[in-house]
């Protein structure tokens, strides 16, 4: 991924260069369609020693939270960033679409490590892996594609499926394709589209902040040394942010570009527990 300015986007501005762009920026010259930025460092509100914030309700260390039990009957929306598929199908992807305030490509095809190793198949596992943790719990669990071989669905659609169902929550999931220098992760928080998102819009902040704790929390991956603050970067140029009615977030787990993020999240352990700190995360937010 590129990297991206932290705040307001202006929509329309990340017009589609070609196939290769990545949801979150862009590796080299790849540029964006629902772009997800990269991370950075610190907490935007008092925490205790467990990251946990002694004012907010959903306190990890509170009942409900820690045993899971705050997820029973809950619909979440897991969204796998891009698609296996979407790099040999441009004219689908590259397709502009209306988000609330321009328009941006359909979907892009995502980033890699050096290695090879694709963000959309970091975003289907991980996926997967949260997917199955909540559903143990009793959480009611959707994903936004069926497999990692196919092409989309479009920003929009994304969108869109947390809408249809209410979702009581919904989460991105990204890694970043920014500068090999920068490293750690960061949370993507939408800002306001009028007529769109505006009423879902502290609610997401709200799981932002969590997620964002219990992510840190739980991987120990630093915050992002290269975009948003403490962790935290407000978007309005993301069709998945700008159209959701229901509270939701990106994260970007970390820089596939950056050797030490890379290994991470190209291991299969620590995707497993990048999913774990997920999940308490969610049941942190509902408890």
């Amino acid at each position: 991924m590129r990297i991206h300015r932290g705040g307001p986007a202006l929509a329309g501005l990340a017009l589609c260069l070609g196939v290769l762009a990545a949801c979150g920026g862009s590796s080299g010259g790849q540029a964006k369609g629902d772009a997800a930025p990269p991370p950075t460092v610190g907490a935007t509100t008092p925490q205790n020693a467990t990251g946990a914030d002694p004012a907010d309700p959903a306190d990890p260390a509170k009942p409900g939270a820690a045993d899971g039990s705050s997820l029973r009957g809950k619909v979440i929306v897991i969204d796998p960033g891009h698609n296996g598929g979407n790099a040999s199908h441009p004219s689908e992807i590259n397709k502009q679409v209306q988000i609330g305030n321009g328009s941006k490509a359909c979907d892009t095809s995502g980033t890699s490590t050096n290695a090879g190793y694709d963000e959309h198949a970091f975003t289907w596992d991980v996926s997967n892996r949260l997917a199955k943790l909540l559903r143990a719990k009793g959480a009611k669990v959707t994903l936004t594609r069926t497999n990692d071989t196919g092409v989309g669905p479009c920003i929009t659609e994304r969108a869109a499926i947390g809408n249809r169902l209410g979702a009581d929550a919904a989460l991105s999931v990204h890694a970043d394709g920014a500068p090999a220098s920068g490293h750690g992760f960061h949370i993507i928080e939408p800002i306001a589209v009028k007529g769109h998102n505006a009423k879902a819009v502290p609610a997401s902040l709200r799981l932002g902040r969590i997620l964002r704790d219990a992510y840190h929390s739980g991987t120990g991956v630093p915050y992002s040394t290269y975009i948003g603050e403490k962790a935290l970067d407000r978007r309005d140029d993301l069709g998945g942010l700008n159209l959701s009615t229901v509270p939701k977030v990106f994260i970007e787990c970390g820089n596939m570009r950056n050797a030490g993020d890379a290994a991470k999240l190209s291991s299969a352990p620590f995707r497993q527990r990048i999913a774990e700190s997920l999940a308490k995360g969610f049941a942190s937010y509902f408890g």
